[in-house]
C-alpha cells in the first residue's frame, strides 16, 4: 500500500515525537506474538508483524530515505558506504566512478522483483555502496570470497559468491533473513528463501546459509545498524528488522552454526586446544584449504592456507584468548569453524 502522501505530511509531527527518544527502542509489545515460538512458528510470527509495511518508490530511496538512513553519524553531509565503509557526500549519488548508488544487498535477480515495491524498494535491504563495487559485486551470493575487491578493503570476491567486511558481516546477514521472513509469496509478493549454497539466481534464494548463520554471531548489532533500524520504523515503512532488535531469533529459526562444524567432522580437527605458539591443523584430505582466523568480535585476524594433511599455523602475531578458526575445503566448500584458545602460559 503506497500512502507516501500521508508520510510525508505526517513526517514533521514524526520527527517532532521521536528527536528527543533514545534509538533502538523496540516498541511495547511489538514482539509480543513472537514469545515463546521457534522455528516455523516463529518465522511466521514474525512475518506477520512485520507484513504490510508502508511502500515508498525507488527514486524516495535515492532522494532522502538512504540520506538519512545511511548518514554518517560523524558529517551529517555524507552516507556511510556499506562495503567500502567510505563516508561520501550525499549529493555525489551517480553512475560515475566513485560515485554511490543504491545496492540491493537481496540480489533483484534472485526473485526477479527489480525496483519495484515492495521488496525492490524495501529500505531493510537497501543500502548505499561505491558504484564499482556493487558492480563487482553484481547478484553473488554471499560467503567466503576469494581475491581482494578494489575501494573495498576487506571484501573479497570469486566466481560465485562475495565477502563483506567484517564490520558488516553480522548487518549483511540480517538483511537476508529479514528478506527471507518478509516475503513469504502471496499477494504478488516473492517467496524468498535463505539456503546452504551459491549460484542460486535466477531462483528466489540467496546463500549461504551455514556462513551468514556464523556472521550473524560473529558480529553482533552495533549503533549504526540499530539507529537505522528505527529510522525506517519511526520515519518511513514503520516495521523493524526483527533480527537485529533479537539477533538470537536467527538461531531458533534456522538451528545455529554446530552443525556446520560437524558437517565434514573427520576431516579437520585442531590441537593442542589451548595452544601456545603453533595450532596444528589435521585433516582427512590433503587438498589445498583456505583458513581464516577471528576474535570472538568478528575480526578478521590470520588467514592463510592449508597445504598438506596436517598443517601447522604460527600464532605468534596473536594475544591471548578465544578464537574462531573457519576451514574452507575448496572442492567440496564445506565450511568448518571451530574455537580454540590462545594461551602464552
Amino acid at each position: 500500500m503506497t500512502i507516501r502522501n500521508y508520510i510525508l505530511a505526517t513526517s514533521l509531527l514524526f520527527g517532532m515525537l521521536f528527536s528527543y527518544v533514545a534509538f533502538a527502542q523496540i516498541p511495547p509489545g511489538y514482539y509480543d506474538n513472537a514469545q515463546g515460538l521457534t522455528g516455523d512458528q516463529l518465522k511466521t510470527a514474525l512475518h506477520n508483524i512485520i507484513d504490510d509495511h508502508i511502500e515508498f518508490t525507488y527514486n524516495d530511496l535515492r532522494d532522502f530515505i538512504l540520506k538519512k538512513t545511511d548518514e554518517d553519524p560523524n558529517n551529517s553531509n555524507n552516507v556511510i558506504l556499506l562495503y567500502s565503509g567510505r563516508s561520501q557526500a550525499k549529493n555525489t549519488f551517480g553512475g560515475n566512478p566513485n560515485d554511490w548508488n543504491r545496492e540491493h544487498v537481496w540480489a533483484k535477480s534472485h526473485g526477479g522483483f527489480g525496483n519495484n515495491p515492495p521488496a525492490g524498494t524495501d529500505a531493510h535491504h537497501i543500502r548505499p555502496t561505491d558504484v564499482s563495487v556493487n558492480s563487482s559485486r553484481g547478484n553473488l551470493d554471499f560467503d567466503i570470497g576469494g581475491n581482494p575487491v578494489p575501494e573495498a578493503p576487506g571484501c573479497f570476491k570469486d566466481g560465485d559468491s562475495f565477502e563483506p567486511r567484517d564490520a558488516v558481516k553480522g548487518d549483511v546477514a540480517r538483511m537476508i533473513f529479514y528478506m527471507a521472513t518478509r516475503y513469504e509469496g502471496g499477494g504478488g509478493e516473492p517467496d524468498l528463501e535463505v539456503v546452504d549454497e551459491v549460484n542460486t539466481s535466477p531462483s528466489p534464494l540467496m546463500g549461504k546459509l551455514s556462513q551468514l548463520i556464523l556472521w550473524n554471531e560473529m558480529d553482533p548489532p552495533d549503533d549504526f545498524e540499530m539507529n537505522r533500524n528505527d529510522v525506517i520504523y519511526y520515519d518511513y515503512q514503520h516495521n523493524r528488522n526483527p533480527f537485529i532488535d533479537h539477533p538470537e531469533y536467527v538461531n531458533k529459526i534456522w538451528g545455529n552454526t554446530s552443525y556446520v562444524t560437524t558437517t565434514n567432522a573427520e576431516s579437520i580437527s585442531v590441537y593442542p586446544n589451548p595452544a601456545n605458539m603453533v595450532l596444528h591443523v589435521k585433516s582427512k584430505y590433503a587438498e589445498s584449504k583456505q583458513y581464516t582466523i577471528y576474535s570472538i568480535y568478528g575480526s578478521k585476524l590470520l588467514t592463510g592456507r592449508l597445504t598438506a594433511s596436517l598443517s601447522d599455523i604460527e600464532l605468534k602475531p596473536l594475544i591471548d584468548g578465544v578464537f574462531f578458526i573457519s576451514v574452507i575445503d575448496n572442492t567440496t566448500h564445506v565450511v568448518n569453524k571451530i574455537t580454540f584458545i590462545k594461551t602464552s602460559r
